[in-house]
């Protein structure tokens, strides 16, 4: 198998080289192959391309919207549940109830995630982008405004359907930045999803059910007596509207086609790239390896963008909406066909299916009563554990990621990141017999607790590293579509593991299966060594744009 994968590598390589270089065919016209070409020319010991923090920053408040339009409800989902009578009193159904809502969600964002992709590659990246939050904010008021069981489900459909173009924006980091400083980049998607699913399910608790809680203030109006849930959803939709405006006023286009159109419409812009290339006095290590904010209108006369700067080397601006198609260019079938790319998509299935199995047994095994295998923590115990985690993650993704990335590569970061799924997964039925042995919440438990929430951290670098690993492994001019597709693959595990998952668990503790109430942890200890050695299977190009100077 391992022979075959190197093989495999080596034909990626030859068709990666015959793309970039053009054999038979001339100069190669398309030009974000050859910009993603020009990359490869960069002299090691170069230095790092600096960051554009102002668009990362508009990018990452779309990011951020997603886990808190997402996990906002999850404080208060069960009692809206049964508010609305739709178990009629019993409360066993609850759980049923709340995994439709839960699936909805991610169901429809695998649904739309491609054609959010596919959209973007032909339309350019920020239309796309500034239709997510804006039909998130929609989709949050209707949410909190609701009353009964359906629309709920209708609403978390749209939720789901409006956050499937996160895809894109992580395409737009991509073409935001280069191989000297993409590992920087990534580190902050993960690192807005720890940001956005800590400060949410404090938004949820505080400010679920204000007329009783601030019954001077908010108890004074009728809105928030009738509808005690729809503070929260208004403040998440808030954040979404907050995204929306700050992106439409701020956020500038990065897919090359697009820039290039736009150029060759505009004769300012047109003669700002020939100025650029006159102010550089034909330095090629300048055009070829700066990638950077510039781009966007800067006047700094020392640096001209790789994107844009392409064209003007070439000497072909005037003609490039009237190129016939380069038959060379890869087709997203073609791209697909990769043995590689499709390895890689298989592992970021693992990682989604894996972190979601987790984040649904996490609260359902510390939840329950320690007779029945579980903690017999109270949910105040259980938020205080995971607010903990959640801030202390945020700190290690602004402060290790990045650097790990740019020394070990983003192959070898995904495989000891997602390696640590087994130690996370195992703590549980250990941290189980520790509590029946000890009676309860004793040393033994806290240091099982412990253990696994330090391994908890290593998890989210390896959606960081595979979000790099598909952006080495892909041509540039179908990189939204393939995040898309990685994105749906995503989603489609997300939607099945949070059922998987719980369903496994009730049913380990009737105890009629093998290994008893340690049943579901083992199935998913198997699940996860399966994934371990999908992970060894990923390419090893750490000189492409995960490595660094």
């Amino acid at each position: 198998m391992r022979a075959s994968m190197d093989n495999s590598s080596g034909e990626d390589d030859e068709l990666w080289t015959r793309q970039t270089s053009g054999t038979g065919g001339g100069p190669y016209k398309s030009p974000a192959l050859r910009t993603q070409a020009h990359s490869e020319l960069r002299p090691k010991g170069a230095m790092r391309t600096p960051l554009p923090k102002f668009q990362l920053f508009l990018v990452m408040l779309i990011q951020v919207a997603e886990p808190i339009t997402g996990l906002v409800i999850y404080p208060f989902i069960n009692q809206f549940i049964r508010d609305t009578g739709v178990t009629k009193g019993d409360d066993r159904k609850v759980g049923y109830y709340a995994g439709i809502i839960e699936s909805a969600f991610f169901f429809t964002e695998a649904l739309t995630v491609f054609q959010w992709g596919w959209l973007s590659d032909r339309i350019g990246r920020k239309p796309v982008l500034l239709l997510g939050p804006l039909g998130l904010m929609c989709a949050m008021f209707k949410f909190g405004y609701s009353t009964s069981f359906w629309p709920l489900v209708w609403s978390r459909c749209l939720q789901g359907a409006f956050n499937g173009n996160i895809g894109v924006s992580k395409t737009v980091v991509i073409e935001l930045t280069d191989e000297t400083n993409i590992g920087d980049a990534v580190a902050m998607i993960p690192l807005m999803w720890s940001f956005g699913s800590t400060i949410a399910p404090f938004m949820g608790g505080i400010l679920s059910n204000p007329a009783k809680r601030w019954p001077e203030s908010f108890g004074k109006f009728s809105l928030f007596t009738d509808h005690p849930y729809f503070l929260p959803c208004f403040a998440a939709g808030c954040i979404a509207l907050l995204a929306f405006v700050v992106t439409f006023l701020g956020l500038k286009e990065t897919h090359p086609t697009v820039l290039a159109r736009e150029s060759s419409r505009n004769p300012k812009a047109k003669q700002f790239i020939y100025d650029s290339e006159g102010n550089v006095n034909g330095s090629t290590e300048t055009l070829l390896g700066q990638n950077n904010p510039v781009v966007y209108g800067s006047t700094d006369s020392t640096r001209c963008p790789s994107i844009v700067s392409d064209y003007a080397i070439i000497g072909e601006l005037d003609a490039i909406p009237q190129e016939p198609p380069d038959p060379n260019t890869p087709t997203l079938l073609s791209a697909l066909k990769s043995r590689t790319l499709q390895l890689t998509i298989v592992n970021f299935a693992f990682l989604a299916f894996s972190e979601m199995c987790f984040s649904a047994l996490m609260p359902l095994m510390y939840s329950t009563s320690i007779e029945y295998g579980g903690l017999g923590l109270n949910p105040y115990e259980i938020g205080v554990i995971m607010g903990i985690w959640g801030f202390l993650n945020v700190f290690v993704q602004m402060t290790v990621l990045g650097s790990v990335i740019r020394r070990f590569g983003a192959s070898r970061v995904y495989q000891f990141s997602y390696s640590a799924f087994f130690i996370v997964f195992l703590t549980f039925p250990f941290s189980a017999y520790m509590a029946r042995r000890q009676g309860g919440m004793g040393a033994g438990v806290y240091a099982s607790i412990f253990i696994q929430l330090t391994f908890q951290f290593f998890i989210p670098m390896g959606f960081g590293s595979i979000h790099v690993v598909i952006a080495e492994t892909t041509p540039k001019p179908v990189l939204g579509s393939i995040n898309g597709i990685a994105q749906m693959v995503g989603s489609m595990m997300r939607t099945i593991a949070p059922t998987f998952a719980s369903s496994l668990f009730s049913m380990s503790l009737e105890e009629r299966l093998p290994l008893g109430r340690n049943f579901v942890y083992g199935v998913i200890l198997v699940l996860v060594a399966a994934g371990i050695a999908c992970s060894l299977t990923l390419p090893e190009r750490k000189n492409r744009l995960s490595s660094a100077s």
